[in-house]
């Protein structure tokens, strides 16, 4: 959680200002507001991130107006470290993220047909205009990167820290909970499957017959509720973020008018149409249907998994034993059980959950488990959709409770590396200050900035 914080403060100055117009630049009448070396900033710079913060809810701590041509002018001293130190960065990766943005906008605005009507662009046009903005983003966020990755913390630095904390200020950490799952998943009978197949196989033909197009049928009957409301479109993505048997065949899609063969992924079965294609991405439209779960499977399931939580309370073998030989999960199979998570901006894999991080079909038996204590068997629905059966074991609880040293850490010590890192970027923008020329213009410097020091030497 410190690390994402973290993450939100070194990239705040370019993420808040990626849809800024850049060709605004190039307006002869528009009025230079700030001169950073050899570069100026402009009022419609200013203008267009301001807008797009109100837009998006961003509350400003002080005038906006002293504080957006501050954070742009921190953007020009980063980029011209950057140049210094040799940092680039690779098109896959500016790609990448931009088709994240792309996406993103897309589902906020009614899918990518209506956000090219709404920006008058192309696609092609669409990514120009962004492209550089985001490679900028990358720039800057791997430049404040060098400059607080030199930042380390000793355990006696964390003393001193929470010795002078006060106790209103120390934090609390919420009831953390490690859990061990064994799943089953109900059996699904032959003719429902072929049921599905064939329905996939009817919507085949009446769209090669012209009868109606691919994205009504996906809007009126695809299962992948983040699709199915854009008429099945899928978006502009690379081969690796679909699952493996999607991607072989949507990659290999050649012509718009044709549907795919029908796929089967761990989501249920598709049928696929190409929608267009640039460079290595394609975006694709898809029909998800899911055959559906008899409740006498599931029934079937639950009385199975009843039987193996009986024969581990009375010591026959242990849940570790049951998950290694019986359980469905992949996930956990081959680790006792144990469920895992892994956060965002962190290389790892942590067992210990709040009970919010927990699916909420777990979180609800195990909120009044005890330690050690097997749970009756119960329906869970997993990410992909599936539905499954599933019995648990509560490994491990931490109540909720202030922070301590003995007990917490890593958070406490995550509280102190942020502090230090805020402190060093605030410190190396402040050597920036004295050595680059920094003009602003009248009327523009009203102080109030979180930076002291713009055009004193």
């Amino acid at each position: 959680m410190m690390k994402q914080r973290l993450f939100t403060l070194v990239m705040i100055a370019s993420a808040m200002f990626y849809f800024i117009d850049i060709e605004a630049q190039n307006n002869i009448i528009d009025e230079v507001v700030w001169v950073v070396g050899d570069e100026a900033i402009y009022k419609s710079e200013v203008e267009e991130a301001r807008k797009d913060a109100q837009l998006r809810g961003v509350k400003w701590d002080g005038d906006p107006y002293s504080l957006i041509p501050e954070e742009l002018a921190i953007r020009k001293l980063y980029l011209n470290q950057a140049k210094l130190d040799s940092i680039s960065v690779t098109p896959a990766e500016v790609n990448q993220q931009l088709d994240m943005r792309l996406q993103s906008m897309a589902d906020q605005i009614g899918g990518t047909d209506k956000m090219l009507e709404y920006y008058g662009l192309t696609l092609a046009q669409l990514r120009e205009k962004f492209y550089e903005s985001i490679e900028t983003e990358f720039i800057v966020s791997r430049v404040q990167s060098n400059i607080i990755n030199k930042v380390k913390v000793t355990p006696a630095e964390v003393r001193r820290f929470i010795a002078t904390l006060p106790e209103e200020e120390i934090p609390y950490v919420p009831t953390q909970v490690e859990v061990q799952i064994l799943t089953q998943e109900p059996k699904i009978p032959q003719e429902e499957i072929d049921a599905v197949k064939e329905r996939l196989r009817e919507f085949t033909e009446r769209i090669q017959s012209g009868e109606t197009q691919f994205s009504t049928l996906a809007l009126l009957y695809s299962q992948d509720p983040g699709s199915a409301r854009y008429g099945g479109e899928c978006g502009f993505k690379g081969r690796g973020e679909f699952v493996p048997e999607f991607s072989a065949v949507a990659f290999n899609l050649t012509d718009p008018n044709k549907v795919s063969k029908i796929v089967e992924t761990e989501y249920g079965f598709h049928i696929i149409q190409l929608k267009e294609r640039l460079g290595d991405m394609v975006n694709v439209r898809h029909i998800l249907l899911k055959p559906e779960v008899p409740q006498e499977s599931i029934d079937a399931s639950l009385a199975r998994l009843d039987s193996v939580a009986n024969d581990i309370r009375e010591g026959k073998f242990t849940f570790e034993e049951a998950v290694l030989v019986l359980s469905a999960d992949k996930d956990t199979r081959n680790n006792k059980g144990l469920m895992m998570y892994h956060p965002e901006m962190e290389n790892t894999s942590i067992s210990k959950f709040e009970m919010q991080q927990l699916p909420q079909d777990v979180a609800k038996v195990v909120n009044n488990m005890h330690v050690s204590e097997i749970s009756d068997p119960f329906v869970m629905q997993l990410q992909n959709g599936k539905t499954v059966c599933a019995i648990v074991k509560l490994k491990t609880r931490i109540n909720g409770h202030k922070a301590t040293m003995v007990d917490d850490y890593q958070i406490l010590q995550e509280m102190v590396l942020l502090d230090k890192q805020e402190k060093a970027i605030a410190e190396w923008v402040s050597e920036q200050q004295k050595t680059t020329y920094v003009k602003i213009s009248e009327g523009w410097n009203n102080g109030g900035f979180k930076y002291p020091g713009w055009g004193v030497r």
